[in-house]
Parts: structure tokens; sequence; C-alpha cells
């Protein structure tokens, strides 16, 4: 057997004598490539097989650590996007769903001679366990809101004495005569009842959900 042929393969492929040959791939043709990123360095800058046993084992790699974090940030930003505009398509969906659904029927829900200015009533609208607050502001000026917090649907007491109505849980603040949110964290107006004074009686006749 010739010298040449008890050479390992690799080396006789890689020979200059068959530089160039059609068919002939190098030994490491297919050998793994790494990214500068992806290679581990000790944070010393010594070679791995003088580092401690501990570093061996748990080695720490500061650029492959900071690509990785990189790369989290990425997939944190998509998918923040993509869950901002499911809401944002969540909340046109309700709005357009809302615009198809009849107006609530109206309902008497309460005299004249049952509130004397200042003074308020609870009732519900327009399902039995919509409850809802009915304030006589004036003589002839009454106001009526959902009783639920826009904050966190906790119940909310008028004071009309101090022109407001407060949520006791988180101590957020309405305007009486609006409903507007005006202190505190509630995000927005409470819902406003409207109301149509038929002689003594007292009717709701639908619900302005506002956002300003």
């Amino acid at each position: 057997m010739a010298d040449d042929e008890r050479r390992p393969l690799d080396a006789r492929l890689d020979g200059a004598s068959r530089e160039g040959l059609t068919g002939t791939t190098q030994g490491n043709a297919y050998e793994q490539i790494y990214e500068r990123e992806e290679v581990t360095r000790p944070p010393d800058g010594r070679p791995m097989e003088v580092q401690p046993a501990w570093r061996r084992d748990f080695p720490i790699d500061w650029p492959l650590d900071g690509y990785v974090s990189r790369r989290d940030f990425a997939k944190f930003l998509t998918l923040t996007s993509c869950a901002m505009v499911a809401g944002q398509c969540w909340i046109a969906g309700r709005a357009a769903w809302r615009g198809t659904q009849a107006p609530p029927a109206e309902k008497r829900v309460a005299s004249l001679a049952q509130l004397a200015v200042g003074q308020t009533l609870v009732f519900a609208y327009p399902g039995e366990h919509d409850t809802c607050i009915l304030v006589r502001v004036a003589e002839r000026e009454l106001v009526a809101y959902s009783q639920k917090c826009t904050h966190l649907s906790c119940a909310v007491v008028p004071r009309p004495a101090e022109g407001v109505i407060v949520c006791p849980c988180h101590e957020g603040y309405f305007d009486l005569r609006t409903g507007r949110n005006i202190a505190g964290p509630p995000p927005r107006p409470l819902p406003r009842i409207t109301l149509e004074v038929r002689g003594e009686d007292v009717y709701a006749t639908g619900i302005e959900l506002r956002t300003v």
C-alpha cells in the first residue's frame, strides 16, 4: 500500500495534489460555523481550558447574553404591538356591536313626591342587576347615573351638599351635575341615565356611555 493511501481520508482530500478537482470536498466543509456573538468568551479573556472548574461548568457568555436580551426585547415589542392592535379591534368591535343593539325600554323609576331636593334614590335600569342612582339636584332638576365606578366598578355615593359623587374604594370623584370624572383614578365619566318627567312621574329612557 502506498504511503499516500495510509494517510487519513481528510488529509488526502485536502492535499495540494487534489486542489481544484471536480467533486473534491474539504474535510471541514460540514463543520458548524458559529457567529461571533455565539462564541463563548470568559470575562477575563483567558482560554477556557485554564479557567476554574466552576466557570468551565457554568460559562458566563456576555456576548451571547446580550444577543439573547436584544432578541427577547424584540419579541416583547412585537407581542406588545399585537396586543395593542387586538385591544383596539376589540374596542371597535364592542362599539359596533352596541350600535346594532336596540335601545333599552323606558321605565318608571320614581315620583317627584319621593324625592326632596338633595335626596337620592337607588333604582335598577335597564336590568334588575344594573343599579343606578337618581339625585334631585334642584326643584326641577334631576340627574341619574350608573352606580358603578368607571375605575373598578365599586358603588359610588352621591354627596349633593358638596356637588360630587364619590367612589369610597379609591377616592374617585365625579361632578354631580355632569357625572364627569374630576379626581382620582376613574378614567372616564359615569354612564348617564337619560330621564324624562311626565307629570309627577320620573322615567328612565336610555343610557349615555361617554369617554370624556
